[in-house]
């Protein structure tokens, strides 16, 4: 066995994407691995589909209250704030507080937005059609999820592009956002929350923060804290991954042209299957992490109680036991088990259904009145190890071809 340099948490690694190149080694070599950390204990790194499964689906040998999601453990106080949100949560508290919104997002609710998401579509594509030019993740990739996010909580559209500034500076490196800019943005964002939520409870409306400060769990309403964390779990999942998953989905098309050619060339059939394989290709949440509560077995081998556990969604959306030819984009990919959206188990991502009509409405809306779209430069990568995606795209396309639709 040939040993070589593993580093899943610099940035560095992750400067022109995912490490494909580590993940492949590992799979092949240390499919669970032990990770050393400069400033903590180190973390087990599962890369192979059916592992990250398996901690996926039993909350209650892999866990996310005990610990948290992210690989970096957090200040006692911290984690205790942020255990108010669903991500930290486990059963049963996990499920009484996703039934709050599960109703938003199943698949019938989701569809009844889908004009209103083809109207937002319509709408960006206008800003930016005459110009024949424009940086495709902050004009158009960034601003449809944004929008949708300010639809469902009832807040004006036009403070869509701060959930964005916020989020895109939460999610990214100390070393490329400064630790004080981004607890800065973070508060902003909360104290966003707050005010939003003082407004509705004046005026409220026929929306998402409507119905969550009138909620109840065992018979008392949320508390502002609860609250607060249920919008920016609804911002950041809402809007960062379906922003990731449009840019690096179109961003792969422009690498892969035939691909490209063979979307455009049969769209009505085609989008729903390469919208998976997108889903699968870009995977845009590297990871997550668990806490081990108990000594387990996991792929063979032994882990202790309070280990970290850290899945790497990309690693198993290209595992060579699981998908024929991984490394290749193919656009009518079938089957397709990729777990962009989580590996099962209680937190299998609850906007997935959303997501998937967000990104095939505003790719059809790309594709069709901007048919000449192509990369007008290199893609500019988020400095991130937790989310994947390009940060800057340019692209160019022929000015004003098609005309907007009314």
């Amino acid at each position: 066995m040939t040993n070589r340099k593993i580093d899943l948490l610099s940035v560095a690694s992750f400067a022109h994407g995912q490490p494909h190149d580590q993940f492949r080694w590992l799979r092949t070599n240390h499919p669970l691995y032990w990770h050393e950390e400069p400033d903590g204990p180190g973390f087990w790194a599962v890369t192979r589909h059916p592992d990250v499964c398996t901690v996926s689906r039993d909350p209650q040998t892999y866990s996310s209250y005990a610990g948290g999601i992210a690989i970096s453990d957090m200040e006692p106080e911290g984690l205790a704030a942020a255990r108010n949100m669903m991500l930290f949560m486990d059963p049963p508290q996990h499920t009484r507080y996703r039934t709050l919104v599960s109703q938003q997002f199943i698949p019938r609710s989701a569809r009844t937005l889908r004009p209103r998401i083809e109207e937002l579509a319509r709408k960006i594509i206008d800003r930016v059609i005459e110009r024949g030019e424009c940086d495709l993740v902050s004009e158009i990739a960034g601003e449809l999820p944004s929008y949708v996010v300010a639809e469902l909580m009832g807040i004006p559209l036009e403070h869509g592009r701060l959930l964005y500034e916020w989020t895109e500076k939460m999610h990214s490196s100390s070393e490329a956002v400064p630790e004080v800019e981004k607890r800065a943005a973070s508060m902003e964002m909360l104290n966003y929350a707050l005010g939003i939520a003082q407004e509705k409870r004046q005026k409220p409306g026929d929306d998402l923060a409507t119905r969550l400060l009138n909620s109840e769990i065992d018979g008392d309403r949320l508390t502002p804290a609860e609250y607060t964390f249920f919008f920016l779990l609804l911002v950041n999942a809402g809007g960062d991954t379906t922003r990731n998953l449009l840019a690096g989905g179109m961003l792969a098309l422009f690498e892969n042209p035939e691909q490209l050619r063979r979307l455009r060339s049969d769209l009505d059939q085609l989008l729903p299957v390469a919208v998976e394989e997108m889903l699968r290709y870009v995977s845009p949440v590297v990871y997550m992490r668990r806490t081990a509560t108990c000594d387990t077995v996991l792929g063979g081998s032994r882990v202790k109680a309070g280990d970290k556990v850290v899945m790497y969604y990309g690693s198993a959306n290209r595992d060579e036991q699981v998908f024929t030819e991984p490394d290749k984009f193919d656009i009518a990919r079938t089957p397709n088990e990729h777990i962009a959206f989580g590996g099962g188990g209680t937190h299998f991502c609850l906007g997935a259904h959303l997501a998937r009509i967000e990104i095939q409405v505003m790719l059809r809306e790309i594709l069709t009145r901007l048919p000449d779209i192509a990369a007008a430069g290199a893609a500019e990568w988020l400095p991130s190890n937790f989310i994947s995606g390009p940060r800057r795209l340019p692209v160019r396309f022929s000015a004003g071809r098609v005309a907007a639709r009314a």
